[in-house]
């Protein structure tokens, strides 16, 4: 039974990582979306998507 209590700790101890990694995603696709916004606000207000 030793072996499954110090797997605890050690499964514990992943959780921080998992979470760090997990805001790091999210983080880079926030700033894709934001940049995917901006460039389609420039570009619309430059009319490249206007027809006329």
């Amino acid at each position: 039974m030793s072996e499954a209590e110090e797997g605890k700790p050690a499964g514990a101890a992943r959780r921080g990582p998992t979470w760090v990694i997990l805001a790091v995603v999210a983080a880079a696709l926030l700033v894709c979306c934001c940049s995917v916004v901006i460039g389609l606000a420039v570009s619309w207000s430059a009319g490249l998507f206007g027809g006329h």
